[in-house]
């Protein structure tokens, strides 16, 4: 049988699956399903599986795959927004071997909140291609064989993402400028001013919360700058003891509120035009752990 670094490839293995799934939780659940079925092989099979990680890395593909199409049904029953789980930075899930940037989504903006939403939008086949080929560099050939299609089939899936992507995401606000205008926010907030407020939200903004049935949320989107500024002063009053921290995120300036120094809440904006046009708050205690 072929040598095998199971952490090395578990680290590589939850990267990738992590940003099929959004969530930490279900990455694991795919790796550890994945190991199940190299152990399920036969002695003779592994030996003849001459590169280990490429195996793993196709199968856990397939799992994803299965995960993403019995997620939706899943979602339907979930108790009001689901957002993606949001990592640190230095999260272990957004570690990667190192592929060749070139044409392809960078590493540490493949695990920002803001993308996972617009995967979220793909179907299963689109988001596996999409992410095993321009986020992991994972050639076409391979990645037909995980999806049991060709590979000009798998090319076209990949294509139709990137567009997809790309008009979702076109027009979104640099690292520099994204983080003045999030400090502007976060000023606002926590002073209590209205005015000052709306004046960095977006007209159309829309925040969405996610507490799981675990934490309080709006169960519906929130929509107007007016409605979200009240909303956003309004949250205060819930937690009057929380302590507002401001954190580097994957997607820039971010804010995590805690409460007798644990995590109860994390904010992720996304800045488009020097205004912010979504705000992203994760409640649900369970997608929080990274942040303990």
């Amino acid at each position: 049988m072929p040598p095998i670094d199971v952490d090395g490839e578990r680290g590589n293995l939850l990267a990738v699956c992590y940003r099929m799934l959004g969530t930490v939780a279900d990455a694991e659940d795919a790796v550890q399903e994945t190991y199940v079925r190299w152990l399920r092989l036969s002695e003779e099979d592994r030996a003849a599986i001459r590169n280990p990680g490429a195996w793993l890395t196709r199968v856990a593909g397939r799992v994803c795959l299965d995960m993403l199409g019995s997620a939706r049904a899943r979602r339907e029953r979930y108790v009001g927004e689901w957002l993606p789980e949001p990592v640190p930075e230095d999260s272990p899930v957004a570690a990667s071997v190192p592929v060749d940037p070139a044409d392809r989504v960078a590493l540490d903006d493949s695990v920002s909140l803001a993308l996972l939403v617009v995967l979220e939008s793909l179907t299963p086949a689109e988001r596996v291609a999409f992410v095993l080929h321009d986020v992991f560099g994972v050639p076409f050939d391979e990645i037909a064989a995980t999806l049991g299609r060709s590979s000009a089939a798998v090319r076209r899936l990949a294509l139709h993402a990137r567009r997809r992507v790309q008009e979702r995401r076109a027009g979104d606000a640099s690292r520099a400028e994204h983080d003045a205008v999030a400090r502007a926010f976060a000023a606002a907030t926590t002073t209590g001013d209205l005015d000052a407020l709306v004046s960095v939200l977006d007209p159309g903004v829309v925040l969405r919360s996610d507490g799981g049935g675990r934490a309080s949320a709006a169960l519906r989107p929130v929509a107007s700058a007016d409605r979200v500024a009240r909303f956003l002063l309004g949250l205060p009053r819930l937690e009057p003891d929380a302590v507002l921290h401001a954190v580097q995120t994957p997607d820039g300036l971010g804010f995590l509120a805690t409460l007798r120094d644990e995590p109860s809440a994390h904010f992720t904006l996304r800045v488009r035009d020097g205004r912010i046009t979504d705000v992203y708050i994760m409640r649900n205690p369970d997608k929080l752990t990274q942040w303990s």
